[in-house]
């Protein structure tokens, strides 16, 4: 099954130090991730979840307003939203109070960058196992599930390549993907020589997702540099 469309999910990082908060948002940027906002007050985190709904929640222990335990018990009122407790304190003592108020994952600081975005999306694929990844465009929908694009009451199916096309333009929907880099996406280590075979799955792909190919709104061409997939709505 293929996860990426888990990279959308929303992201709530609370921590009261802006260094390390540019930190992780720039580490889970690099793996992918694009939803993400910061608190670094309990008030702040309430107000946060209670309007925006966040997907997951990142939160340190220490805060200037209360405590993270405090802060997830409140949450708990109103959202299931799976938690991480990032903090300083090692101490086992905090661990067992954090997994005992049924937190998902307790990491401590410092911490491996890498770490923390394969704990996310463990934590992700376990709570959101039952979702279908289907991704809205302006006239069509990407179910990559199933490997296929439903348009109406059609449904045309997605080859390998388009799918991996396709793939590597949602994880960076809104944003130019070179093309050396779908090329690398749909073939491998060595890409060079495929751009002419790039060009007629693009142009495969949007017979399939666009309502009028020829004037595209969802795969468009950025003179020079690449191609980026727009979401509906966005």
């Amino acid at each position: 099954m293929d996860y990426d469309y888990l990279k959308y999910k929303k992201i709530l990082i609370v921590d009261d130090e802006a260094d390390l908060l540019e930190m992780v948002i720039s580490i889970l940027k690099q793996d992918g991730f694009n939803a993400m906002k910061t608190a670094g007050t309990v008030s702040e985190a309430l107000q946060i979840c209670k309007e925006w709904k966040p997907d997951i929640a990142i939160l340190d222990v220490m805060l200037p307003d209360g405590d993270g335990f405090s802060l997830f018990e409140r949450m708990r009122t109103f959202t299931e939203v799976p938690v991480l407790f990032l903090t300083a304190r090692g101490e086992n003592e905090d661990r067992l109070t954090g997994l005992g108020l049924g937190a998902d994952d307790y990491m401590v600081k410092p911490f491996l960058p890498k770490e923390l975005s394969l704990r996310i999306g463990i934590i992700l694929r376990r709570y959101y196992k039952g979702e279908s990844p289907i991704v809205q465009l302006a006239g069509s929908q990407i179910d990559f599930d199933r490997a296929e694009v439903i348009k109406g009451e059609e449904h045309f199916p997605l080859t390998a390549k388009e799918h991996d096309i396709l793939s590597a333009l949602y994880r960076n929907a809104g944003r130019i993907v070179t093309i050396d880099q779908l090329c690398e996406a749909a073939w491998g280590d060595n890409p060079y020589g495929y751009e002419n075979s790039l060009m007629a799955h693009i142009r495969r792909i949007r017979e399939k997702i666009e309502t009028n190919p020829s004037k595209p709104v969802s795969l468009i061409t950025v003179k020079g540099l690449g191609y980026k997939l727009v979401l509906a709505g966005k």
